[in-house]
């Protein structure tokens, strides 16, 4: 459980990444963004596919639009929405609102799957998914203290913000169950050649939305130069590095923890990714976080500290239904 628990620490602090880069190339589409951090990813991918020929060969048909689903849903609509938030919302409010996801993960995962998984005992899990929520409402409160007092803050492109970073919610609700249904069934397989498979899937969806953006771009954003805009060098830095660090590497750590720990359990230390997407928001700000964050972030630790010592307990397998 603590390998899986560090493997699950180190793919949020890769994922951590991803909250910072709409910031640094804030001119960027928030489209042109996800497509150009999962064309990277998957152009890796082709490069990494050698050393995983053997996983990749043995995956069939099915496994590949399984594969293909989950990059579509947990890829590139999840990293669209969630640029889009950030640079209508900044950093922190959408980092919190996605910060709801092992709340939210692990009560799912526990309703769906405990049949699998074994069911982490609610009284038990309770004061874990307290604690979680509690930092969750303290950092929150200490963001929004902090944009009522901004002069000429828009309400409104905040609000927005905010509904956009509930779909990625949505979209990274429905990613983890899906990924752990398929790496249980197929716990013989590498963690590592299914991230690079789900990077292989992802390269001819990114390429066919780089295309459209490509064409589309000139009704879009009148003046924005394709196909690297007005930073080239840097949105190309910036892809590569996401794209290496928090797409496959992060998603390989995360796959390994997936394999190692209960659904709902794993769905709870996304909270790591959370508190990087903080850490690296106050450092570009040269901010030190107000005490009421500092909270915020113990109680999310605390959270999850609990949770690791919960053990899930075996259902009773379902008895035969009587005939009549």
């Amino acid at each position: 459980m603590w390998i899986g628990t560090l493997y699950a620490l180190a793919a949020g602090l890769m994922w951590g990444l991803v909250f910072i880069n709409p910031v640094l190339l804030a001119e960027y589409p928030p489209v042109l963004l996800s497509v150009g951090r999962y064309l990277a990813f998957g152009m890796l991918a082709l490069g990494l596919a050698w050393f995983d020929r053997a996983t990749l060969r043995g995956l069939a048909r099915a496994d590949w639009i399984e594969a293909l689903k989950l990059t579509a849903v947990g890829n590139l609509l999840y990293y669209s929405c969630l640029a889009a938030a950030i640079q209508r919302a900044g950093a922190p409010l959408p980092t919190m609102i996605i910060g709801t996801l092992p709340v939210v993960i692990a009560i799912a995962a526990n309703l769906r799957d405990a049949h699998r998984d074994g069911q982490l005992p609610w009284a038990q899990l309770a004061p874990s998914l307290l604690l979680l929520s509690a930092g969750i409402a303290c950092v929150n409160r200490a963001e929004w203290e902090a944009l009522r007092a901004a002069p000429g803050a828009d309400l409104l492109r905040y609000a927005s913000g905010a509904l956009l970073a509930l779909v990625s919610v949505a979209c990274w609700t429905w990613y983890p169950l899906r990924n752990a249904d398929w790496l249980r069934r197929h716990p013989d397989r590498s963690p590592r050649g299914w991230a690079t498979a789900q990077g292989l899937a992802t390269l001819p969806l990114a390429l066919a939305g780089y295309a459209l953006l490509w064409l589309a771009m000139p009704q879009l954003r009148a003046g924005f130069e394709m196909p690297l805009g007005p930073r080239p060098w840097f949105f190309v830095a910036m892809m590569v590095t996401i794209g290496l660090c928090a797409s496959w590497l992060g998603t390989l750590c995360w796959n390994a923890a997936s394999q190692r720990l209960p659904t709902a359990l794993a769905g709870q230390l996304i909270v790591f990714e959370t508190l990087a997407a903080l850490a690296y928001a106050y450092l570009l700000r040269g901010q030190w976080p107000p005490a009421l964050t500092l909270l915020g972030v113990a109680l999310l630790v605390a959270g999850v500290l609990w949770a690791t010592r919960i053990q899930p307990r075996a259902l009773p397998a379902a008895g035969p239904v009587a005939g009549g």
